[in-house]
């Protein structure tokens, strides 16, 4: 499946740029990860010995964690213990000539060990600080702890996602991908404006503001006490039929219907009765929702006589919207994923493994596809870079420090 990395001289567009980043779990490795894709270099700062503890969520990669390896390729990993004094100097001194600061710690850690930006600024008024958090720098929930789900909850996102008696998380880690996509363009954006300015600024993401922008339609759904949109499971919440349908041979087709003259084709060339089409309990979307039952049991005896990719040839035909749902062995040998070349091998120390590339296809570079690092592989070349001697270098590494 995967194909070898192009080599290329082409340059990208964050080459020359050096990111530190104090950083665990999804939301900031999701982050720095992008800006490594587009050529940053990657410091990741990790605690000596068992390192980001998101490296020990499961094993499903050839012993690696799932999460890790999905965002923590092309990145170098720099083991210092923090508590250490000697390895809090190093860290400083890493930071006076470096780009980009992320770091999503507990709320206040960070700033108690002196690495707020209004310390780093003074030093590298450059310097780009991003701080990722479940609430934000201020505001009564600043210190609460913040995990993905709990954010699902408080963001509202739970109360609309489900079934009517059960409201369900998303399958994947929707808060923080959501604060690690803000805080990449956020950081991209402080990047253009150095680039007028001379200066550095500070950016302050918060999880619950990340994922309550994306909330945004439910929200004014629900404008001025409205009832929110119901919890309808794969269905839509106000179009029908849009949602999974079963097909005779057990698969499972998704569809959406968006106008009326949709509507009368699906009648027409999907279901082979066109007298539906102006029966009086389907003639509107309103109505056509209102009796939801009576039409999916309609649609669920003709597609019952029917193989999913006979029902996805007919929707083609009436240029009806549909796709089948796909599981995880699905996405994998999905023919368009191939047919456009998106697979390429990466490194881990574990051996190869395939990786999609980055979303937005460009003729002006190649995305990087580095290997996914081991705890500490570059923490003594990158010291010694940082300026420190070999018996620092050693001194640190006498006391754990690295």
């Amino acid at each position: 499946m995967p194909s070898a990395q192009p080599h290329t001289d082409r340059p990208r567009p964050l080459d020359g740029i050096t990111v530190v980043s104090l950083e665990h779990a999804i939301a900031a490795p999701f982050c720095t990860r992008q800006l490594a894709d587009l050529g940053a270099r990657v410091i990741k700062v990790e605690r000596p010995g068992g390192g980001d503890f998101a490296r020990d969520y499961d094993t499903r990669v050839r012993g690696l964690a799932s999460h890790f390896v999905w965002t923590n390729r092309s990145k170098e990993s720099l083991a210092l213990d923090l508590k250490q004094p000697g390895a809090l100097a190093a860290l400083t001194r890493l930071l006076q000539t470096a780009d980009v600061l992320v770091q999503n710690l507990a709320p206040g850690a960070a700033a108690r060990m002196g690495l707020s930006f209004a310390a780093l600024n003074e030093a590298n008024p450059r310097l780009i600080v991003c701080d990722i958090s479940g609430y934000g720098d201020d505001g009564p929930y600043r210190d609460k702890k913040a995990y993905d789900l709990l954010i699902q909850s408080e963001a509202g996102f739970l109360s609309v996602t489900g079934t009517p008696e059960v409201p369900s998380k998303a399958g994947n880690s929707v808060a923080d991908i959501a604060a690690g996509m803000y805080a990449y363009t956020s950081v991209l954006s402080a990047l253009l404006l150095r680039g007028k300015t001379g200066t550095g600024s500070h950016i302050d993401v918060s999880m619950l503001e990340a994922l309550g922008e994306w909330m945004s339609f439910p929200m004014y759904y629900a404008f001025d006490g409205a009832a929110p949109p119901p919890r309808s499971g794969a269905a839509h919440a106000s179009i029908y039929p849009y949602g999974p349908f079963a097909a005779g041979d057990g698969g499972t087709v998704m569809l959406g219907l968006q106008n009326e003259r949709e509507w009368k084709a699906f009648c027409d060339t999907v279901l082979k009765t066109p007298d539906l089409a102006v029966d009086p309990r389907f003639d509107s979307n309103a109505h056509r929702n209102e009796n939801r039952d009576a039409l999916k049991a309609i649609v669920l005896a003709a597609f019952g006589a029917l193989s999913a990719d006979q029902v996805c040839a007919l929707l083609d035909q009436a240029q009806i919207a549909n796709a089948r749902m796909n599981d995880m062995a699905g996405v994998w040998a999905h023919p368009q994923l191939q047919a456009r070349e998106r697979w390429r091998s990466v490194g881990t120390p574990e051996g190869d493994i395939p990786a999609l590339l980055p979303p937005g296809r460009s003729n002006a570079f190649d995305y990087r596809m580095d290997p996914v690092p081991s705890v500490g592989e570059h923490s003594e070349a990158i010291l010694a870079e940082a300026g420190l001697s070999a018996d620092d270098i050693a001194a640190l590494r006498a006391s754990s420090a690295i």
